[in-house]
């Protein structure tokens, strides 16, 4: 593939979000390389979907320990990818990654422990071939490990240099009050909330996201299209190539009910009404609330990046419009 100049325009084709009470502002709309960037994947189309992402504006690039398949593969292929082409642009990428689920074998390898974070961020700078991540994430709760265990980890790990910020994912709104009373304490600087947040799955709605908002944190929504259910790909029953036809996958075939199924095709309507599709108008129907700083979408393609991209031509909603969605979801 040919050497990589980004695209001079690119920052006029992005709109930007202040994430939280921070100096930092977040693209609307973030790239996550969960799926589609391990040494299963092409690496030639995971290249180019990394290239086109950064000509559009998408400056937050989202990965995790544990990315692939297999486990690591991710951060590999990325960091290889970052040295040939990003790294002259290092200074205008936000890199974030995280550790929290099982990583290696043993009682060191999962969790919240100060050792796994520490020695987990050690890897992941190391496959990447970064001296620092922008920000670095606990992915998920621990009910064993006390949160100050936690917390305590990642202030040390900003104070040796190896993020700027933290974060954290999954954690409920009282969880997360706790979190960031203790790092305030310490006067670490909190920055993000990732929570799972779509049109089927609203559980940030019941107080999280009220408490972001107290706690000035920003936000970014991960699997915004419900692991492809918002995409329209399951109206007509499940596609031999899709995540719900993998046995033991992502998503459970079962999952797939038929009033599921009309309840999405009425969404669809909706969203044809609007000229845009399925996916779109979901992506779009999070970005209404300024709680949230910015989407983290996962593509297979650069036609589907561009669709997504495509989204933030149409983020109004009419009051008729979401009362029809409203009415549709609580169906």
């Amino acid at each position: 593939m040919e050497t990589y100049t980004a695209a001079e325009n690119r920052y006029e084709k992005m709109k930007y979000r202040r994430c939280g009470k921070s100096g930092i502002l977040l693209p609307l709309l973030s790239l996550g390389l969960w799926h589609n960037f391990g040494d299963t994947a092409d690496f030639s189309i995971a290249r180019k979907i990394l290239r086109k992402a950064f000509d559009g504006g998408i400056t937050h690039f989202d990965l995790a320990n544990n990315y692939g398949p297999p486990y690591g593969s991710a951060e590999r292929n990325f960091g290889k990818i970052f040295k040939e082409d990003f790294k002259d642009y290092r200074d205008e990428l936000l890199i974030s990654t995280k550790a929290g689920w099982d990583m290696w074998p043993g009682p060191y390898g999962n969790f919240g422990s100060r050792k796994y974070l520490i020695a987990s961020l050690d890897q992941s700078l190391q496959r990447m071939g970064l001296d620092y991540v922008d920000i670095f994430y606990h992915h998920r709760p621990d009910p064993d490990t006390p949160l100050e265990e936690t917390m305590g980890a990642l202030d040390q790990i900003v104070r040796q240099g190896k993020a700027l910020y933290v974060g954290i994912s999954q954690y409920s709104a009282e969880e997360t009050a706790k979190a960031a009373g203790i790092l305030k304490d310490l006067k670490t600087p909190f920055l993000i909330h990732q929570p799972r947040y779509n049109m089927l799955d609203r559980w940030v709605e019941d107080g999280l996201l009220d408490t972001l908002e107290k706690e000035g944190l920003g936000s970014i929504a991960f699997s915004p299209l419900e692991q492809g259910i918002l995409t329209g790909k399951y109206l007509n029953g499940i596609p031999s190539n899709s995540r719900a036809a993998i046995e033991g996958g992502y998503l459970d075939r079962n999952k797939i009910t038929p009033h599921l199924v009309e309840k999405v095709k009425a969404l669809d309507e909706v969203a044809k009404s609007r000229n845009q599709t399925l996916a779109q108008m979901a992506i779009a129907w999070l970005l209404k609330d300024k709680r949230i700083t910015t989407v983290l979408i996962g593509v297979s393609s650069d036609s589907q990046l561009q669709e997504n991209i495509d989204s933030l031509e149409n983020l109004e909603f009419s009051k008729k419009q979401l009362n029809q969605i409203e009415t549709i979801l609580k169906n």
